[in-house]
Formats: structure tokens, sequence, C-alpha cells
């Protein structure tokens, strides 16, 4: 476990950074030209993306960043 400290503004940057991936990665798991393996592994970063920013963010903005349910057939 490592731990970090940082002020408002840096806070604020890491943040943008985080939703701003999380929301590439969700454009192109749109894409029907990705493979699934791809996919897969773009929805695993998502997940460990989202848990990083969810330390950061408020309920709010977790709810809306939350990664969807797996649908299993």
């Amino acid at each position: 476990m490592y731990g970090f400290i940082i002020n408002e503004q840096e806070r604020q940057e890491v943040q943008y950074l985080l939703k701003r991936e999380m929301e590439e990665i969700t454009f192109d798991m749109g894409d029907h030209r990705i493979d699934d393996e791809m996919k897969r592994a773009m929805e695993e970063r998502y997940h460990v993306l989202y848990q990083i920013f969810r330390r950061f963010a408020t309920q709010e903005e977790c709810i809306q960043y939350m990664p969807p349910k797996k649908e299993y057939n």
C-alpha cells in the first residue's frame, strides 16, 4: 500500500485525467472493430481506474462513472 500527499489542484488534475481516460475507454468499447480480447483488457483497466477515481471523487461522480454490470448468458 502506498500513500501520498497532494494539494487540491493536484487532486483535481488527477481526477480530470482519470475521468478523461475512463471516457476514452467507454467510447472505444463501442467500436465494433476492436476484438473481444482487447475489450476485456480495456474493461479490466477501466475497473482499476475506477477504483482509483473513487478515492478522489464525490459519490455523485462515482455513480456517473460506475462500471456497467456484466451480463452473463
